[in-house]
């Protein structure tokens, strides 16, 4: 037997970044989502959107959700490179036409990727300094995850017509207490050059903007209350505030 995808439930502020993201998606958008609550979330939150395309390196019943919901553009194929979810979601896949599954070399050549239509990238980080640098990949050191094909999709949507790329993070990490903004990476950078940075208090436009106002946009939509205070005094000393 196939191994299924443990359910697990969308906490709160999963639910949050997926509808702060979700808000921001139009129809007839090329969805490239991963795996985990954030995804989830986003998904759920789209099912009144129309005629949205997924062209992602996996996916999991999120998609068959929004198939079931009548949102999915029925004449361009559900493209991925592979699928992890549930029992149900592997019996809809079971010879479906408007599935294709490529080798993974295709599915993230951002080549490829910038020819979808409004292409949408979706992914998660540990940590997002002040100059839109992020991690997802290293805590305290040690490899907490591989990134996969976030880099790939970061750069291929952002050379989609209408394409934007999104780095989805709590705002807070509540085990080690401390902001995931932070005023620079110490950890490996993994991607920069975001679209937008979503964390459960808002939205921060980066991409575009100046290094001033890509930091106070951060600060001001993303960054945790208490974090605020301490990022301003950085992002002054780093010279980042006019």
């Amino acid at each position: 037997p196939l191994q299924e995808k443990p359910a697990t439930e969308i906490t709160d502020i999963q639910a949050e970044i997926g509808s702060r993201i979700a808000a921001l998606v139009e129809d007839h958008s090329t969805l490239q989502l991963g795996i985990g609550g954030v995804p989830d979330a986003v998904l759920l939150a789209l099912k009144q959107r129309k005629g949205l395309r997924i062209w992602t390196e996996m996916f999991s019943d999120g998609v068959l959700e929004l198939s079931k919901a009548g949102t999915l553009d029925d004449e361009i194929l559900i493209t991925a490179s592979f699928i992890f979810g549930s029992q149900a979601l592997y019996q809809w896949l079971h010879l479906n036409r408007r599935v294709q599954m490529l080798r993974t070399e295709r599915t993230n050549d951002p080549s490829a990727i910038a020819k979808q239509a409004k292409m949408q990238s979706i992914n998660a980080a540990l940590q997002i300094d002040l100059f839109d640098q992020a991690n997802a990949s290293h805590v305290r050191g040690e490899i907490y995850s591989g990134f996969g094909g976030s880099t790939d999709f970061i750069v291929g949507s952002l050379h989609s017509r209408g394409g934007r790329s999104f780095m989805a993070l709590p705002s807070w990490h509540p085990k080690a207490q401390v902001s995931t903004i932070v005023p620079r990476l110490t950890e490996n950078i993994t991607s920069f050059q975001h679209s937008v940075v979503v964390t459960e208090q808002g939205a921060a436009a980066c991409f575009g903007r100046t290094q001033s106002e890509q930091a106070l946009n951060l600060i001001t939509h993303a960054a945790h209350p208490d974090a605020k205070e301490e990022l301003i005094a950085a992002a002054s000393e780093l010279k980042l505030l006019n």
